[in-house]
């Protein structure tokens, strides 16, 4: 199970770049990268058989556990909310305003219903979940979140703008800029995009 890290790394070692996944972005990223998308993948969080079967897939959350449709039903509404925080770093404009200010109103109220656990010692301090069950599953994921906001690089952690899409992503790019998870989703928008414009200049409605 992910518990939260902050460490100060002694001198010399060496310290993650903003490129690289480390366990803390793997955790997010596999949580958020649950949802059905237009490439196929399926909702694992559709009820609670199907959200059993994925935590026996991911040791990091607490393998299985027992869930009732209604625990998978708090775990989309997190997963949802964080989406939402991710399409807002990646600029998405539908995400900005009320939509962002509801997710994060909802984070404020998970973060209250699962407090988390600091545990010091002599080599740094982490957060972990003191409780049990999907419980456990949910501080899991909000110490991750928490402990990689903590950085520099928590705009880094993205969804894809490309609509169909919005699959998490860490943003690699040396200068963050980055929109799109793949090169494929980056294609298919500016062909919208080009689309959009032919029918503009010929004088066709243009489709929403």
């Amino acid at each position: 199970m992910y518990c939260g890290r902050m460490i100060n790394a002694p001198s010399g070692s060496p310290t993650p770049s903003p490129r690289t996944v480390t366990p803390t972005v793997e955790t997010v990223l596999a949580f958020v990268n649950t949802r059905a998308d237009g490439s196929g993948r399926q909702e694992r969080f559709e009820d609670g058989d199907s959200f059993a079967a994925w935590l026996t897939e991911h040791d990091e959350f607490g393998g299985e556990t027992l869930v009732t449709d209604a625990d998978a039903a708090v775990a989309r509404e997190l997963r949802d909310a964080l989406v939402t925080l991710l399409l807002a770093h990646s600029g998405d404009e539908e995400s900005l305003g009320e939509p962002l200010l509801r997710a994060e109103r909802h984070l404020r109220r998970v973060g209250s219903l699962y407090p988390l656990a600091t545990v010091v010692t002599a080599g740094g301090v982490e957060l972990t979940s003191p409780q049990t069950g999907v419980p456990r599953v949910i501080g899991t994921v909000l110490a991750a979140v928490t402990t990689f906001a903590q950085t520099s690089d928590w705009g880094r952690i993205k969804a894809c703008r490309n609509p169909p899409c919005h699959f998490g992503f860490l943003d690699r790019t040396r200068n963050g800029g980055g929109l799109y998870c793949s090169t494929g989703c980056g294609s298919q928008v500016s062909m919208r995009k080009h689309r959009r414009r032919q029918r503009h200049g010929s004088g066709t409605p243009s489709e929403a």
